[in-house]
């Protein structure tokens, strides 16, 4: 076992996406960044990335990019990423949750029915998933008594979007966020969910390009991945991180809470001032 000084952080799901510009964010602050997915060659998936490009652009922003191929759907790799990472760093400071499937039927104007019935798996990578990373993941953060747990979520927990199996997922990260912080307390380690705007990725531009007339506006509205990647770091820091464990948040409105700004200086809309859509607090009472 090794100990570092460094922040150690596990991105799940990185190859592309949210994942990629959260664990880029996490590089530019000199993070260890454990970098998971399960592309690691050009032309395995319909769309660009692997853990290999992410994990180098973790380390050309000033960090250290570890690609591990990991499918989240298998118990047994994601013990051995967390097995690996108490190995090599001795500990764990921050779990971003954020491996999900999501199929491209889902996004379709049909009705749940007319869709696959596969759609419905993003409860097992994606929900489930999260829940197993940060069973194996806690105890690479109880000796130091600090640590962040981060669920990427959407303002989908809380209206229609692309139904029903979409919604219970990212309704599901909210609630589990929510949960763990109860059990987390005492050893000071903060669960928290965090509700992402319209992510400017490959995958937001295909579909602009697809019908421009229809989405173009989307883009004025976009925000990167990277910001979240700041905004955790943010959380991380914060003397009072204790004070928000358990809670969703906006990621425009932590943005400009901490004045952490997107790229051009821009400051991103919350989905509340856009649409009167806000996060479903959870109440305090506990039955154990």
């Amino acid at each position: 076992m090794i100990a570092t000084d460094k922040t150690v952080a596990v991105v799940t799901g990185a190859s592309r996406g949210a994942g990629l510009g959260i664990a880029h964010a996490l590089g530019s602050h000199g993070c260890t960044v454990y970098v998971t997915g399960r592309t690691t060659q050009p032309g395995q998936s319909s769309l660009a990335g692997t853990i290999g490009e992410t994990a180098e652009l973790v380390t050309r922003a000033g960090g250290e990019g570890i690609p591990v191929a990991v499918d989240h759907a298998d118990d047994d790799q994601t013990k051995a990423l967390f097995d690996r990472v108490r190995a090599e760093q001795g500990k764990l400071d921050i779990l971003v949750n954020n491996a999900a499937i999501i199929r491209d039927e889902i996004m379709g104007p049909t009705r749940f029915w007319e869709e696959p019935v596969n759609v419905i798996d993003i409860l097992d990578v994606g929900l489930r998933s999260s829940y197993v990373a940060t069973v194996y993941a806690t105890p690479l953060m109880l000796p130091q008594r600090k640590g962040l747990v981060v669920f990427t979520s959407a303002p989908g927990a809380a209206h229609y979007v692309f139904g029903p199996s979409y919604g219970v997922h990212k309704a599901g990260m909210d609630k589990m966020a929510a949960d763990m912080a109860v059990d987390f307390e005492e050893f000071g380690i903060a669960s928290v969910s965090i509700w992402m705007g319209i992510l400017l990725t490959e995958r937001l531009k295909n579909i602009v390009a697809g019908a421009p007339e229809k989405f173009a506006r989307m883009l004025d509205i976009a925000e990167t991945p990277e910001l979240t990647g700041h905004l955790i770091w943010a959380l991380f820091n914060d003397p009072d991180l204790m004070q928000k464990s358990g809670q969703t948040s906006v990621g425009a409105e932590l943005a400009r809470e901490y004045g952490i700004e997107d790229d051009g200086g821009r400051q991103p809309p919350s989905y509340r001032d856009l649409y009167g859509i806000h996060p479903i607090r959870q109440f305090t009472r506990v039955l154990r």
